[in-house]
């Protein structure tokens, strides 16, 4: 049986490679993302575009197209990057970021469990960043923030999935030529998604809340 994956932030970047990767592999691809670009119609098998993941109603509509379809593997990838400086601080950037990185992810794996039978798995794409301990550079407050509320419910959800035998990963894509870093990255998309690919292969019940990076390095929280 085709297995299906749903990918939230489908249309470029990283959540486009993951949806090339997959449909190669043979797996059904829907993409879920707010505008589609020509890229994901040409690999995804559905293409679920105009939904803005921390949107109550986009989500409902996200629901009602996956009725009664089973979804194998949920890569929440949708994500939100803005800056702060220190004295000019915008609380309404820290709340947005809040929203659609750690928040949605949450309302959306919530919302899809009914479609998830024992043995799927949730592929939450956060940042290294998110870590707490790792943290050396300050700044990025509501970017770091809300990863790190991120792995914390992602960290949750795998707690409590468990008995459902629904495995959970935190996984960093690494530092990737993306337009959201201005494509000033180390690592392309490809060879991400390869480590971000081999991560989720290897997630099982015995692994499951871990936070890696896509290299196979587990990172502090």
């Amino acid at each position: 049986m085709q297995q299906h994956t749903v990918i939230t932030g489908a249309n470029r970047g990283i959540g486009l490679e993951l949806a090339r990767h997959y449909h190669r592999a043979g797996w059904k691809v829907t993409g879920v993302c707010r505008e589609s670009s020509t890229e994901l119609d040409n690999v995804a098998d559905v293409v679920l575009d105009g939904i803005d993941v921390a949107c109550e109603k986009s989500v409902q509509r996200l629901i009602s197209a996956l009725q009664g379809k089973t979804v194998d593997l949920l890569i929440n990838n949708a994500g939100l990057m803005q800056d702060e400086v220190l004295g000019k601080i915008d609380l309404d950037s820290l709340r947005l970021q809040m929203e659609v990185n750690a928040f949605a992810p949450l309302r959306i794996s919530e919302a899809l469990l009914p479609n998830m039978p024992a043995g799927s798995k949730i592929a939450n794409i956060t940042s290294r960043m998110g870590s707490i301990a790792d943290n050396d550079s300050g700044g990025r407050y509501g970017y770091r923030a809300s990863k790190a509320a991120f792995n914390a419910l992602g960290r949750s959800l795998a707690m409590d999935l468990r008995e459902r035998k629904i495995a959970v990963a935190q996984l960093h894509p690494g530092f990737v030529k993306t337009r959201m870093v201005n494509f000033g990255g180390f690592i392309t998309p490809e060879e991400s998604v390869a480590g971000l690919v081999q991560r989720i292969d290897e997630l099982n019940l015995n692994n499951t809340g871990s936070f890696w990076h896509c290299s196979g390095e587990e990172l502090p929280w």
